[in-house]
């Protein structure tokens, strides 16, 4: 049986809604992404989804087909009228719990369990025909072609609509005399409104302004206009009694998969919300092949998110990345000089393996990565006086404890720890650290301005981000798979600016 859209036949391991946001979010702007995905959804509380990332390979592809599904513009555009048509109904039972008299209240009750019907048939009418390929859909359709023919759904629709062309049938008589009312039914009486129409008819002329006053769909009724309802409610006491007896018997008319996958389904919808403008530059996603055996990873293309989010709504232009492991490398370090890339790819690598785990489309032309088991991140942090210790000593506990969480499987992101110590010092520490992760054989990228832990071991991959050659000072924010070269790099920004040996010399000289 369909369970869910996004975690298929299986629950997770935990109760979703209670899931924290993971502790790498900040340091990898990931909580920047979150929050521009999910802005203006409140209702759907979707941010727990977007911290569960997932454990099992299958559940990754399930989550692609459902997003390859949603490639197809009108698949995509029908699942949008019934969210709308689900916001609705929602918004109608809002609408009634915030009204104070019970008639006005089961007539907006109404109105929603018809806003609701509209929404699963015209759904499961969609499907029926659709070319759906992914297991999740696939499952949707079943369950609805089921329900929608089902007593309890058929039986509903039916009352709504026969409810709702009563209640448009009623027709009434107000006769207003100083400050009494009377109300009785309508008799036949002439509707003279018909006739002005048609005496006026003849000056019309093209379109005109409308100057009839429309009151707010929304609101509610002072105490006359309920008066009068009720008058007319006992004019036409069948009516109002069957009202009141179907709000009575389908208080709980909501079936609980489809309301879960109104919610899950907004995953998918704002992830893709979000990456279109992105797209629309020109910069590509993909599917990535995920594998839960296989370390070597290969990405082409690729760029940070969060970043790219806000250059692309500033109009500037995104440096994308490509970078591979093989064989028995297991870790990226990154070296050059500074503002030239290295955290941006930090952060890049640590929310593809992330972003892979949520089974989303990843940045990047192709894509293949690892499903670790967890994230790990280290980023410098400012000193916090409370605690009574230095920086040195808060990076050494910090990275003690993810050493003691970390396994085989994981993914380590380092970016620029030991800064607080003499070099000799950093240099010690950074090949115990990076010699530690390599003996546990874990996924790592290693940002460091230590060029020597760039050749460390076998395990280890140099990466340097690279400037442009004929002006040193300028950034190309490309980080390319070569030797660390600070010392090169260093030489040619005493060239550009005549402070080599010779150059001073020559200087000194005249």
């Amino acid at each position: 049986m369909f369970r869910s859209i996004l975690f298929g036949d299986t629950p997770p391991a935990l109760d979703v809604d209670s899931r924290p946001e993971p502790a790498p979010f900040r340091d990898l702007n990931l909580d920047q992404v979150t929050g521009s995905v999910t802005a203006g959804l409140d209702g759907y509380h979707l941010k727990p989804f977007f911290y569960t990332p997932l454990s099992e390979l299958d559940l990754v592809q399930y989550r692609h087909e459902v997003f390859r599904d949603l490639d197809d513009t009108a698949l995509l555009e029908q699942v949008g009228v019934f969210a709308a048509a689900m916001r609705r109904m929602r918004e109608h039972l809002a609408t009634a719990q915030k009204l104070h008299y019970p008639l006005q209240q089961e007539r907006w009750f109404l109105e929603a369990v018809a806003a609701y019907c509209e929404a699963t048939a015209g759904l499961a009418r969609y499907l029926d025909s659709a070319g759906i390929t992914s297991r999740g859909f696939l499952g949707l359709r079943e369950h609805l072609a089921g329900y929608v023919h089902s007593e309890a759904l058929t039986s509903l629709a039916a009352e709504t609509t026969q409810l709702r062309e009563d209640l448009s049938g009623i027709t009434y008589c107000l006769h207003i005399r100083g400050n009494r009312v009377r109300v009785r039914k309508y008799a036949g009486e002439e509707d003279y409104s018909q006739e002005v129409l048609a005496a006026f008819e003849k000056f019309l002329q093209g379109t005109v302004k409308d100057y009839r006053v429309r009151f707010p769909p929304a609101g509610g009724m002072n105490h006359v206009e309920a008066a009068v309802l009720g008058l007319i409610a006992r004019l036409y006491p069948d009516v109002f009694a069957a009202l009141h007896d179907f709000c009575e018997r389908h208080r709980g008319y909501l079936d609980d998969t489809i309301a879960r996958f109104d919610r899950e389904i907004q995953f998918y919808l704002a992830y893709l919300a979000y990456i279109r403008p992105i797209q629309a530059t020109g910069l590509h996603f993909c599917y990535p092949v995920v594998s839960a055996e296989s370390k070597e990873i290969r990405v082409g293309e690729t760029f940070d998110l969060a970043l790219a989010g806000k250059l692309v709504r500033d109009g500037a232009r995104v440096v994308t990345n490509d970078f591979h492991l093989e064989g028995p490398e297991r870790i990226m370090v990154v070296t050059g000089p500074n503002q030239g890339g290295k955290t941006t790819l930090a952060r890049t690598f640590g929310q593809l393996h992330y972003l892979a785990r949520l089974g989303c489309p990843v940045p990047g032309r192709a894509a293949a990565v690892f499903l670790c088991d967890e994230l790990f991140t280290h980023f410098e942090k400012e000193e916090d006086l409370a605690t009574l210790s230095g920086k040195l000593q808060d990076d050494l506990i910090r990275f003690r404890d993810i050493l003691d969480q970390a396994t085989p499987s994981s993914v380590i992101v380092m970016n620029e720890i030991f800064t607080s110590t003499t070099l000799d010092d950093a240099l010690f520490l950074g090949k115990q650290m990076l010699s530690k992760i390599a003996d546990l054989c874990t996924l790592c990228i290693c940002v460091t301005f230590l060029d020597e832990l760039a050749s460390l071991d076998a395990a280890c991959v140099s990466m340097v981000a690279t400037v442009v050659p004929e002006n040193p000072a300028e950034r190309t924010y490309k980080v390319v798979r070569k030797p660390a070269n600070g010392l090169a790099y260093a030489a040619a920004l005493a060239a550009k600016y005549g402070l080599t040996y010779d150059q001073l010399k020559g200087h000194l000289a005249s």
